[in-house]
């Protein structure tokens, strides 16, 4: 198995070859609007839960035509900002994602491609309305199926391959930087220890989608950035959801991966002062945006959002100190989910690539985000 020990040190930020930052914030935007005081944050919150409670199925599910993975992120998300377990509107999903458990321990649609997926969103939303220890059984079945579908040496894969460590939509399609985050962030949620093997080899992955030179990182595209980014897969050749750098050939960062790269690292135990933490918050730094996500545009932002609020919670950083000037990012997220809630409580993105035209999805991303808005 492979364990990777933090490593710090070995550079000094201001000697990389940074990449230019996206375009800024324009002026006049959340950090300069009146503050969205607590009792605003639980009005969103409120009009959010009323929204779920008219779109949910008969059958307890949300968007069950693309699998219970929709369904799952939004039980989790309410679950988060504090509706109860016995509230009609979890208990009903609870009760669908729980029917959704397969033979093998997993919990998505039958006949799904996307199990990996789908089985982690569920094991996030069963450990939230674990309290008694009435789901342990499922999530330890979870558990053993996620790790089950590892790209890693059951794949006949060694260490050093690109792909190693890695998790997919499913057990056979190629892994990527966000579902192995997910992935993390089932396993850890659900008591698995930073240092289980899966977490380690899972590292070994999101190390290899930062665009950092480093003993950690074997990958060709490295050095051709080296901004400290993340991207979305260094698997099958390398992608980025931000296209390639036409100069250097480099796999562009991009904000959204960069912290689900950031948590993901924070999640398995590597330290907030190791020189791939702070290469990350230096990308991020540069980069800094409530409005869009720096390198894709409009495209994710809610992922986006939920990320940003879960990684820089994490990392403990009340204020965001920014190549643009100390920000309260809490504040600015909050100022910029009340400004584009709509008036039945839901959110939505006209950008609706990555199923954020789904409001189910979108809402439940931006429930997230405001549980760790306090």
């Amino acid at each position: 198995m492979l364990a990777l020990a933090p490593i710090t040190g070995m550079h000094e930020l201001s000697g990389w070859g940074i990449a230019p930052a996206f375009a800024q914030e324009p002026e006049g935007v959340a950090s300069e609007k009146v503050a969205v005081s607590s009792s605003d944050r639980q009005a969103m919150i409120d009009r959010a839960v009323g929204f779920l409670r008219k779109s949910q199925a008969e059958d307890g599910s949300f968007s069950s035509q693309g699998g219970p993975g929709v369904t799952g992120l939004v039980v989790a998300s309410a679950l988060s900002v504090g509706v109860t377990a016995s509230d009609p509107v979890v208990a009903k999903g609870l009760a669908y994602l729980v029917a959704t458990r397969r033979e093998d321990g997993g919990l998505y649609a039958k006949g799904s491609r996307h199990a990996n997926y789908e089985t982690c969103l569920a094991m996030m939303a069963l450990d939230r309305a674990n309290a008694d220890g009435k789901y342990d059984e499922l999530i330890a079945g979870a558990q053993r199926f996620v790790k089950s579908a590892q790209w890693d040496e059951g794949e006949g894969l060694k260490p050093e391959d690109p792909a190693f460590g890695g998790a997919g939509y499913g057990s056979k399609s190629r892994p990527d930087l966000s579902n192995t985050s997910f992935f993390i962030d089932a396993l850890r949620s659900t008591g698995v220890p930073e240092d289980d093997p899966a977490i380690a080899r899972a590292l070994a992955f999101v190390n290899r989608c930062q665009n950092l030179e480093s003993p950690a990182n074997n990958t060709p595209f490295a050095p051709l950035l080296n901004d400290g980014g993340f991207y979305y897969t260094p698997a099958a050749g390398g992608d980025s959801m931000a296209g390639k750098d036409e100069a250097t050939g480099g796999l562009r960062s991009y904000a959204s991966m960069t912290y689900a790269g950031l948590k993901s690292m924070v999640y398995a135990g590597v330290s907030k002062e190791d020189y791939r933490v702070k290469a990350a918050q230096k990308f991020l730094s540069r980069n800094y945006s409530v409005s869009m996500n720096p390198g894709m545009g409009a495209a994710g932002l809610y992922y986006y959002l939920h990320t940003m609020a879960k990684a820089l919670d994490m990392i403990g950083e009340p204020v965001f100190d920014t190549e643009q000037g100390k920000k309260a990012w809490k504040q600015d997220i909050l100022v910029q989910l009340q400004s584009t809630q709509k008036e039945d409580g839901s959110w939505t993105n006209p950008e609706a690539r990555w199923m954020e035209g789904d409001p189910n999805l979108v809402t439940g991303y931006a429930l997230l985000t405001l549980s760790y808005l306090k």
